[in-house]
């Protein structure tokens, strides 16, 4: 009975088109509805993860909505449906009806148009994450709320000068972002441009995305709400359970590895290989790298070439990661099993000199900030600067073309990460210790009761965006502030709530300007 009543409750509609209808997030997201789609299986304890000792197919690509003469124009859907995942017939959140949606494939200097579909019984919006484009407006606008019902016109123009790699989209409702994300609501975004840097002989070889999703499963249904970080969790590559990923022997192949997930961590390693880093966060790096171990937090990504072996087959694995005393320990576990088999190919040096990029080591300062995270005991509320997240408050201020230095303190007995819209950073040191240059991320972890400083500097556009942890339980929980980029002089932006530029943003789009009043525009 309790199963026919929780899966009642997922089935539901709301397939109006209000063309563009949204409204501004003046406060804390909310339901539309007592009976919430993303929330029936909060009252029960998670089922085992699915395992599967053997792959159970052939890794297989997301399919791609590619853009064409400099345009995408496409279409996503959010509903609750019934996937094929894991072996098993589960109630998700999905994108256009997939637990693993379309992979959106654009180039450097395209134009956008997306229409986004809402049919799930909460608000919802979209965000581009880590790509270079106007936070404001009908863009990569996360202040802006989608209703239940309702259609919105996201409008892009992305620069020439886009940075080739990869990214994803995800939803970012403040309080919802977790459950969505969680449920299913994730996606691929690819920036072509990244082979031009490979020599000739490597610019046509396989590419493969490797999607790192995650699901806690109750019944026949992907658990949203009341999430525990910790809790036994199905690892995904791609949607699929270890699936086997076909390989020959000396054969270079381009992997694009994300972490697409709402809250976990990886420890990825392939026993007997080696990841030779091209990419980070869809940044192309200054010099290529190899590692035996990637952690990847929650958003991150590392795009990497990897070299098949003798015949045979190599697990893909996540090893043990612990977060600290107040964090969490994530158990060892097979994502995917490489299989080296056929005919041998001649193995191919990877470049080592790879993509320019402008070293932040040696710029001007703008200002100095210091961001300091910290939690109450509970685990139950997350703090910046003491402050939770009010979107109608400006924390800090960036003028454009100028650089600022910004110091993340931890504070707290957990391993938190570092995410911040729009701009990029250069990561400079990690607990006093200076970092190798390699290029610019959006992501990064900082480490329990330790610190980071970064490097960001401020091009393009101006407009409201945010910086955040992207453990997004705790981002929904307070640890998220508003950064507002200015063209004239910024104010204070030390977290006090007075910055005093006017964000005038570049977005356009079919649909109503979402910043209508309601919202504080500094």
């Amino acid at each position: 009975m309790l199963l026919a009543a929780l899966t009642a409750l997922a089935l539901i509609s709301g397939c109006g088109d209000h063309s563009g209808a949204s409204r501004p997030m003046t406060g804390p997201a909310h339901s539309s509805s007592s009976a919430s789609s993303v929330s029936p299986a909060a009252v029960v304890s998670p089922s085992p993860p699915l395992t599967a000792a053997r792959p159970t197919g052939a890794l297989r690509n997301p399919p791609e909505v590619v853009s064409r003469n400099g345009f995408l124009n496409t279409r996503i859907v959010v509903e609750r449906k019934r996937v094929e995942l894991a072996g098993k017939k589960l109630w998700a959140l999905t994108y256009n009806g997939r637990y693993m949606p379309p992979t959106l494939r654009i180039k450097p200097g395209d134009r956008v148009k997306l229409a986004m579909v809402n049919k799930i019984d909460q608000m919802t919006n979209l965000h581009v994450h880590g790509l270079h484009v106007s936070p404001s407006g009908h863009s990569d606008n996360i202040f802006l709320m989608i209703e239940p019902g309702e259609t919105y016109h996201y409008s892009y123009q992305f620069p020439r000068n886009l940075a080739a790699g990869t990214y994803w989209y995800h939803p970012h409702p403040h309080t919802l972002s977790a459950p969505q994300t969680a449920g299913g609501m994730s996606g691929i975004i690819i920036v072509d441009g990244l082979k031009r840097y490979l020599p000739k002989s490597l610019r046509n070889i396989t590419e493969r995305v490797v999607a790192l999703k995650d699901f806690q499963r109750v019944g026949d249904q992907i658990k949203t709400a009341d999430l525990s970080i910790g809790a036994p969790t199905t690892r995904v590559v791609n949607g699929q359970l270890n699936p086997a990923i076909h390989i020959r022997p000396g054969e270079t192949q381009l992997w694009r590895i994300a972490n697409i997930g709402a809250n976990i961590f990886y420890k990825v390693v392939l026993p007997g290989h080696r990841f030779r880093v091209i990419a980070r966060d869809g940044n192309p790096v200054t010099k290529t790298y190899s590692v035996d171990t990637i952690i990847i937090p929650a958003a991150a990504r590392y795009d990497v070439l990897v070299e098949g072996g003798p015949p045979g087959t190599t697990e893909l694995k996540t090893l043990p990661y612990n977060t600290g005393p107040a964090g969490n320990q994530f158990p060892e576990a097979t994502l995917a099993t490489l299989v080296s088999r056929g005919e041998a190919r001649t193995p191919v040096k990877p470049p080592a000199a790879f993509a320019p990029a402008r070293d932040l080591a040696k710029a001007k300062l703008a200002a100095r900030r210091t961001i300091t995270y910290t939690e109450n005991a509970a685990g139950t509320e997350y703090y910046i600067n003491g402050k939770q997240f009010d979107p109608n408050r400006i924390d800090f201020t960036g003028q454009l073309n100028t650089v600022q230095e910004w110091t993340v303190q931890n504070n707290s007995d957990e391993v938190h990460s570092f995410h911040v819209h729009t701009n990029d950073f250069q990561l400079m040191s990690t607990n006093g210790k200076p970092q190798t240059f390699y290029g610019y991320q959006d992501t990064v972890d900082v480490p329990a009761r330790g610190n980071i400083v970064v490097r960001t500097a401020f091009e393009n556009y101006t407009g409201k965006t945010v910086l955040h942890c992207h453990i997004l339980n705790h981002e929904d929980k307070g640890m998220m502030s508003v950064l507002e980029l200015v063209d004239g002089p910024p104010g204070n932006g030390t977290g006090t709530g007075t910055g005093n530029g006017t964000g005038t943003g570049t977005g356009t789009g079919t649909g109503r300007d979402p910043a209508a009043p309601g919202v504080k525009k500094d």
